[in-house]
């Protein structure tokens, strides 16, 4: 694709109506890139119309999803911009404007219809035609007073002119509608309220969006805001007609578009779960593009270097739970064991397996907890689990009843004891020695195999059959701890 002929704007505009969906993420990662790879604008807009459903919290969702994300924008909620308000609920003066302007050019006419009445008419003639059939066009004086007699409130429609309606689609190329096709549209309610088809393009127009990159479901309604368009150009509202591509569905179990019911679409989710934003988003850019055919890992700075909105496909995009939990992995092994900590440090406080504030016992135990596990979790979350036995109080370390029973039983008593006796005779704590105790007491005294040999001793210490390196552990858990678990387990 050509570079841009005028600076590049794009915008994201979600409805703070509900928890943000995965689909709503990869739109303003797209345009988010665009925008980066032009030295565009990426410009964050509200649309909070629908006042019944528009709520202070999915508006806080959102914009601590996107700072999470480390999407930023340059113009919107909490950093401003020269096109302020970015709420649409704050803009209403500006539609009343555009409104008026349109109806004295006769772009729009008032209709009286209820949606009962346009049905009956449609099944009537057996029309096919889905929408509103026009009838109010063309009302004599006469029958508007009698519409007004009875107490109706018209909404405004908008004229679709006649012919076809064609733009290059930067995804799917060439894409045609027949306007007869594309009936008359509301612009606003009954109580002048303005809807979302009138507030969207006159928002694009006044803030000079040159691109509108969305999803596929909208794709219909392009004719309408193409020809709103240029009427809005005609009362002097719109300089241009931006271009549009409609990115592909992103679809989940089943070959269906991934809806909001469905556990994967809860972009939050993967923050509470411990997913690396990196890792979030280089899948969703999965979905529907690629940096390279044999390339699936890589940074959002690559990402922008390489992103070009003709490279992303049509086709739906399904969304895999584990290939996006291995891209996640992936670039968990990509962070210093330093970056990792500190990323963690917030599950594990919230687990309350360290305390909040941190103090120094917990920070210096962590320091040295932390390279035994770095390697091993997939997800922020994942450490809690593996740490917590390190940091217990005594009286409060419990151990696994199934990892129990699988691992000390009448079989393992034995490997307790004859553990308890190598390492209390220790001079010496540390994991060299503990390592040669135990091998000489378990493999050489006992003639276990190596694999067979520490799981007894694994989970009486640990509480878990899955732990950080055994010998490693013990020496962080210290001495008396250390038998004392074992104390415990042998009864």
């Amino acid at each position: 694709m050509s570079t841009p002929s005028t600076p590049v704007r794009v915008r994201m505009a979600p409805s703070p109506t509900g928890s943000p969906h995965v689909g709503m993420i990869r739109t303003a990662l797209f345009n988010w890139a665009f925008a980066r790879h032009h030295g565009g604008t990426f410009v964050f807009r509200i649309e909070d119309t629908d006042k019944e459903r528009s709520t202070e919290e999915s508006l806080r969702s959102i914009l601590d999803l996107m700072r999470w994300l480390g999407l930023d924008w340059d113009e919107g909620p909490e950093v401003g911009g020269p096109y302020a308000p970015y709420f649409q609920s704050e803009r209403s003066d500006k539609y009343a404007d555009a409104l008026a302007r349109l109806k004295e050019s006769s772009f729009t006419y008032d209709c009286y219809c209820t949606n009962e009445e346009a049905a009956a008419r449609r099944k009537a003639a057996g029309s096919k035609v889905q929408g509103y059939d026009g009838f109010c066009r063309e009302l004599s004086q006469e029958q508007v007073d009698a519409f007004l007699a009875e107490g109706r409130k018209p909404v405004v429609r908008f004229r679709m002119p006649d012919g076809s309606i064609t733009w290059k689609d930067l995804v799917r190329g060439d894409v045609t509608f027949e306007t007869e096709f594309v009936p008359d549209f509301a612009l606003c309610r009954a109580n002048g309220d303005p809807l979302y088809t009138l507030v969207n393009p006159v928002d694009d127009a006044l803030m000079e969006i040159t691109h509108v990159l969305r999803g596929e479901d909208l794709l219909s309604s392009t004719p309408r805001q193409i020809a709103l368009y240029e009427a809005l150009k005609e009362v002097g509202i719109a300089k241009a007609t931006p271009e549009f591509g409609h990115l592909p569905y992103v679809m989940g179990e089943g070959n269906k578009k991934l809806s909001k019911r469905d556990p994967e679409a809860h972009a939050l989710a993967y923050r509470d779960q411990g997913y690396l934003p990196e890792g979030l988003l280089n899948y969703l850019a999965l979905l529907g593009w690629a940096i390279a055919a044999d390339r699936d890992v890589f940074s959002l700075e690559e990402m922008v270097e390489a992103f070009e909105i003709g490279d992303v496909v049509a086709n739906p995009a399904r969304f895999d739970l584990k290939k996006c939990d291995a891209i996640n992995a992936a670039h968990m092994r990509l962070l210093s064991v330093e970056d990792i900590t500190h990323r963690v440090i917030p599950f594990l406080k919230a687990d309350g397996v360290i305390s909040d504030p941190v103090n120094d016992a917990d920070a210096q135990l962590l320091e040295l907890a932390m390279p035994l596990v770095a390697e091993r979790i997939n997800k922020l979350s994942e450490a809690s689990a593996l740490l917590a036995f390190l940091f217990v109080d005594e009286d409060a370390f419990e151990v696994d009843p199934d990892d129990a029973a699988k691992q000390i039983g009448e079989a393992g008593i034995p490997v307790l004891q004859a553990s308890y006796d190598a390492l209390a005779a220790l001079p010496t704590w540390s994991t060299e020695a503990i390592q040669t105790a135990l091998q000489t007491a378990l493999v050489d005294g006992l003639g276990l195999k190596p694999r067979n040999a520490f799981g007894p001793v694994r989970v009486a210490v640990t509480g878990r059959r899955i732990s950080p390196p055994l010998f490693e552990s013990l020496e962080l858990l210290g001495r008396d701890r250390s038998l004392g678990r074992l104390q415990r387990a042998l009864g």
